[in-house]
């Protein structure tokens, strides 16, 4: 007998999925994407900088197809955001670049901090 659909299956296999720090995880891949956007657009010269720190994010914590998409959604939702937003580099734009990397700083020191 089956007592759910078959989205409600998939989303309880992403809650089992879940970890305590998600938030802060997905916050930090959706800087990730910003910032290589933004660094880019603002002739940084990184190449694929952001986009590799991106990877070692996903091989580190996607352990499932469900965790790598939903890092790699967070990543394109702040690419896109940012890529809507700014199509020159502006002031505005190095604030931001300078923002994000104070907090995604802030973040991955913080998990770091309280890793098992």
């Amino acid at each position: 007998m089956r007592w759910f659909g078959a989205g409600a299956g998939a989303a309880y296999a992403a809650a089992g999925d879940a970890k305590p720090y998600d938030d802060k995880l997905m916050r930090l891949a959706e800087i990730l994407g910003a910032v290589h956007y933004l660094r880019e657009l603002c002739s940084a010269n990184d190449g694929q900088l952001w986009r590799d720190r991106m990877k070692e994010l996903l091989d580190t914590e996607g352990g499932t197809a469900i965790r790598r998409a939903r890092l790699t959604r967070s990543f394109n939702q702040g690419y896109r955001s940012y890529r809507r937003t700014y199509v020159t580099c502006t002031p505005t734009a190095q604030s931001s670049i300078e923002r994000f990397l104070t907090e995604g700083i802030q973040i991955a020191d913080g998990l770091v901090k309280t890793a098992p």
